[in-house]
């Protein structure tokens, strides 16, 4: 008796696999079929004729169409999981995930030949002092671990003038609450300034996106939406979010942002090419890193323009943080009223990434010796859970992950869990030890079949 294997899922005609296979195999998800093996497969589980086998061909019978004996069991727990020989990625958190002949997962296979993609932002370290604002750089401050080195890295470290800019989410944790009251007292560089959606706003928003989405997570994109205009107004050189590098990789992964998109921001042809397209139409040709704040902005204001798509560039939250604000579309007004006025006079701030790594001792960022830094020097509370050290500014992340973790599980979204895959970079690369990884993921991620609490925290914000 023939069957279809383990997280392959016949779609149109397609058989597409949900998950992370190995390196010679990376990103082809996608079997096309022809009628005679779409109607061989809809009739499956089947035994099958010399005739049939001949018409799936070995390509279909080799990892799709298998005996039920081969049948691959997909595990329920991370107890049943399989773990990579190397780092903390499982075929539980991951399901689907491929493990080679040495018992390593994609990435560690992949790690050499990705170890030069940082980000798909101009990456700068340096800031230089500006000469036209007040403030050297803005931070999307969210008192979590990531943004928080931000701020000493940028203040202390560097002796910049810092904007903080906080959006106030209904689900902030009481420990980045309490650490952002720290960073106030600490770092005398640094200027705040917090902004929120009204209630009744942010409840059409989160109940859209949570019927796109199954979660409510709109970070950073809303506050993007909320603080453009201050950036333009107050002549801001450059901005950045709190990404740390496994997040970036994290994106490579998922199939979201293509080798071409890590290579964009240092390909000087194509930034000539857009820069001169710029300046035919009258408008002043992009410094580094604007291209990328007008294509973010428009994205949330507009949608997905042609090109981005055309690039292979996708990201299923942003597109569904995107349909949501068309709830309220009053939120987007000042926003498109800012991306005209700086495209034509060039007043766009800089969107670049510090890459956390460089900026660290022995060019490893020590999740453990950062938050140490921190609690010294910025009056940074660590999280309830000692163990957490991914995304540490929300109370309710574990329903984000939960909610990804189980619509990809049950092959309902092509969507790896971010935190899966982040967590498995980070003790990859030595942010963390495997077993601190392995720790996390039983202790504080919402990675489990039954839904998890902080799912009714979401759901009673914006039905009530």
């Amino acid at each position: 008796m023939y069957v279809l294997q383990s997280r392959y899922k016949l779609e149109n005609s397609f058989l597409h696999y949900y998950g992370l296979r190995n390196k010679k195999n990376l990103f082809k998800n996608y079997i096309k079929l022809n009628q005679k093996q779409l109607n061989i497969i809809n009739n499956l589980p089947k035994d099958l004729s010399n005739y049939e086998k001949r018409v799936l061909g070995n390509k279909i019978l080799d990892v799709a169409v298998v005996e039920e004996k081969n049948l691959k069991r997909v595990p329920t727990s991370l107890q049943e999981a399989h773990f990579c020989k190397n780092c903390a990625a499982n075929d539980f958190i991951i399901p689907g995930i491929e493990f080679d002949e040495n018992g390593l997962c994609p990435m560690c296979q992949t790690k050499d030949d990705t170890k030069w993609m940082k980000a798909v932002l101009p990456v700068l370290n340096d800031i230089p002092h500006s000469k036209k604002s007040r403030f050297d750089v803005a931070v999307f401050y969210t008192g979590g671990k990531d943004s928080t080195f931000l701020l000493y890295y940028l203040s202390k470290v560097k002796n910049l003038s810092v904007l903080a800019l906080t959006w106030e989410i209904p689900y902030m944790s009481n420990s980045a609450k309490l650490s952002i009251e720290g960073a106030k007292k600490s770092l005398d560089k640094v200027e705040f300034i917090s902004r929120k959606i009204d209630n009744e706003s942010l409840k059409k928003i989160y109940s859209n996106l949570y019927e796109l989405s199954e979660n409510t997570c709109a970070c950073p994109s809303l506050a993007y939406v909320l603080f453009y205009e201050i950036l333009v107004d107050e002549k801001i050189p450059y901005f950045v979010a709190g990404n740390e590098p496994v997040q970036m990789k994290g994106l490579y992964y998922n199939n979201m942002a293509p080798k071409i998109a890590f290579k964009f921001a240092n390909n000087k042809f194509l930034n000539a090419l857009i820069s001169f397209s710029r300046i035919l139409t009258l408008h002043p040709p992009f410094k580094k890193g604007q291209f990328q704040t007008l294509q973010t902005m428009k994205q949330l204001a507009y949608g997905d323009n042609i090109f981005k798509k055309l690039a292979g560039y996708k990201n299923d939250l942003v597109n569904n943080v995107c349909l949501a604000i068309k709830e309220v579309p009053s939120i987007l007004k000042p926003l498109k009223r800012a991306i005209r006025r700086s495209s034509w006079s060039g007043n766009i701030p800089s969107f670049i990434q510090v890459d956390l790594n460089d900026i660290s001792k022995d060019g490893i960022y020590d999740w453990k010796k950062v938050k140490d830094i921190l609690k010294n020097e910025c009056g940074y509370v660590d999280t309830e859970s000692a163990a957490k050290g991914l995304h540490t500014s929300c109370k309710i992340e574990k329903c984000k992950e939960y909610s990804q973790f189980i619509r990809f599980y049950n092959m309902k979204s092509s969507m790896i869990p971010f935190s899966a895959l982040e967590i498995s970079l980070a003790s990859r690369d030595k942010n963390i030890t495997k077993e601190e990884a392995i720790k996390e993921m039983k202790e504080s991620l919402g990675f489990s079949l039954k839904e998890v609490e902080e799912c009714q925290i979401m759901k009673q914000y914006f039905q009530k």
